[in-house]
């Protein structure tokens, strides 16, 4: 679904040149359900931007379903997005003056679906999030939780291939956290690709496979056994691409990344 070849991303001012990704290699298959970590300024964000076709990059290769996203002007960039991807922010991103399901049923607007059939969906979808009782209330009458399940079924309704969720529980206690979270493993086990930026170990512990990025670089990954009566974690270890950027010799790299 999913594959990132020698990604490289810089930003540029007057006064300094900031390298953020420095050689991302990834790959992601259909319908996995994966988490990246890192601490802040590590490039996770800059990555599930691109990932979004929300941000370009300098070097490399993006290819999302088979096809090479890269210099694309804004409505192929559009239609890519609107097709692919649906997206769950930690500031829920909903409109103050819309209730629930003018919300959900927004990306709709955008298809011509008339509010007649956007308005139908956008009740199903708030259904299967428990929310129906819910869809002609404003966002200031709806608990954190409750937001962000409105936002994932916004980010639904269009029946997107790959759901990206930035930082998606990082507003919320703990006991709604495990709430989002049981919605999108759910959402995930219909066959949804689900990426998730998080901070929080909890909410990476859910996922299949987690990526760790420092400094603009694959550090480490580890990936869950979904075997049944299976429980373990097996840690994948990507090698510095030049040893210099972290202080190591090709022989530590070799001991410290052995199986």
């Amino acid at each position: 679904m999913i594959t990132l070849r020698n990604l490289h991303k810089s930003y540029h001012t007057e006064a300094i040149s900031l390298h953020v990704l420095k050689g991302i290699n990834m790959d992601i298959e259909a319908g996995e359900y994966v988490s990246i970590m890192g601490a802040s300024g590590s490039g996770k964000s800059t990555l599930l931007n691109i990932l979004g076709i929300l941000d370009t990059y300098d070097e490399g290769e993006y290819l999302l379903n088979g096809t090479l996203i890269k210099n694309l002007g804004e409505k192929q960039a559009a239609h890519y997005r609107n097709e692919m991807i649906g997206f769950v922010f930690q500031s829920f991103n909903l409109i103050n003056f819309k209730n629930a399901m003018e919300n959900v049923a927004l990306p709709l607007y955008y298809k011509n679906v008339s509010r007649k059939k956007r308005n139908l969906i956008a009740m199903e979808h708030l259904d299967r999030m428990g929310l129906k009782d819910w869809a002609h209330h404003m966002p200031n009458e709806l608990s954190g939780g409750q937001k962000q399940r409105v936002a994932i079924a916004r980010a639904m309704i269009s029946n997107p291939k790959i759901i990206l969720a930035d930082e998606p529980t990082g507003a919320l206690d703990s006991k709604t956290t495990e709430d989002v979270m049981n919605v999108l493993t759910e959402l995930n086990k219909t066959g949804i690709t689900t990426i998730i930026v998080t901070h929080e170990q909890s909410v990476a512990a859910a996922t299949n496979r987690i990526i760790h990025l420092k400094d603009g670089m694959i550090e480490y990954e580890t990936r869950r056994d979904t075997r049944p009566g299976v429980s373990t974690t097996e840690p994948v270890m990507h090698a510095s691409p030049n040893p210099s950027d972290r202080g190591e010799s090709e022989t530590e790299i070799l001991i410290n990344n052995k199986p």
